[in-house]
């Protein structure tokens, strides 16, 4: 069986993260400035990049605000689990294909859910807007005095 791990290296994990995250060039997570400078590499992860923004005088990193920053399981770990998420693949067979306890994976999956969910836009609606199919509640549900009283004829009721 070949182990899913060892098919991306770090330097790969980061790439993907960057170019998914700053299609058109890093900007900084808070101000969102595009004035930052590099400011070299993660001493304990050699190809996480650091970084500089002259905007908010902040440092931050490929993973600063994101669901992937502060996590102890490696990025690899993280990205091959959104993969075999993508295919579908239930906590249980992602557990046994990262080599990982099936509670922990839980916990991931959520976590990047959570994420998948707040990166989407708001959706809002404008101009003209066309429903198929509405459903309208006729009466009171529960209340079958209410839908008596008001199906009665006026003066009719009690």
């Amino acid at each position: 069986m070949i182990k899913l791990q060892n098919l991306l290296d770090d330097t790969k994990c980061y790439e993907i993260v960057r170019d998914l995250r700053w299609p058109e060039g890093v900007a900084c997570p808070r101000c969102h400035s595009k004035a930052i400078s590099k400011q070299g590499f993660d001493q304990t992860q050699p190809a996480r990049q650091k970084y500089y923004c002259s905007g908010c005088q902040r440092h931050f990193d490929d993973l600063t605000e994101t669901v992937l920053a502060g996590r102890h399981q490696p990025l690899q770990v993280w990205i091959l689990c959104l993969y075999l998420m993508g295919l579908n693949l239930s906590n249980q067979q992602i557990a046994q294909e990262l080599g990982l306890n099936k509670d922990d994976v839980q916990k991931m999956t959520e976590q990047l859910r959570a994420g998948i969910v707040a990166a989407e836009p708001e959706l809002s609606l404008s101009g003209e807007v066309e429903c198929d199919e509405v459903y309208v509640v006729a009466g009171h549900k529960g209340h079958p005095a209410e839908v008596e009283k008001k199906a009665a004829p006026d003066g009719d009721a009690a």
